[in-house]
């Protein structure tokens, strides 16, 4: 496992998915309420330009989530499944943060894995040292 390509696509990753999940939020929790329930025209007003702004860089931006996810979850090795529950995360409020937090938590494991693995490979074991062709210990 290349652990500086997992861990690019794994900031990349993670980047995306609070940005995306602010906006989603901002969306649902000021937006809409502020256009479909307040009574007064000016606020409906300004309901309507933050769900369109926030409405447009949520969908470009979700695009961006999921080519980052399918790229971490390629270099990691992520089921099929999970990359779906991923990218359905990015559609409703706040779970864009929990599933950025599994997909970290489990990410990090893999790369503490393999890390620990590549040490014990570099690390020369005592049967692999060469032995002494006399066959005589140091004396003292």
């Amino acid at each position: 496992m290349d652990t500086r390509a997992v861990r690019g696509a794994l900031t990349r990753y993670r980047i995306m998915a609070y940005i995306v999940g602010v906006l989603l939020i901002v969306l649902m929790c000021i937006g809409m309420p502020l256009k479909y329930l307040s009574d007064r025209q000016d606020l409906q007003h300004v309901g309507g330009i933050i769900n369109m702004v926030c409405g447009i860089a949520h969908g470009w931006l979700y695009m961006l989530l999921l080519i980052a996810a399918v790229y971490l979850g390629l270099k990691v090795r992520w089921t099929w499944k999970r990359l779906l529950l991923i990218a359905l995360a990015g559609t409703v409020p706040f779970l864009s943060f929990v599933a950025e937090r599994s997909a970290t938590k489990d990410v990090k494991a893999k790369l503490a894995r393999a890390e620990a693995s590549a040490a014990q490979a570099r690390v020369p074991s005592d049967s692999a040292s060469p032995a002494d062709p006399s066959g005589s210990t140091p004396s003292t």
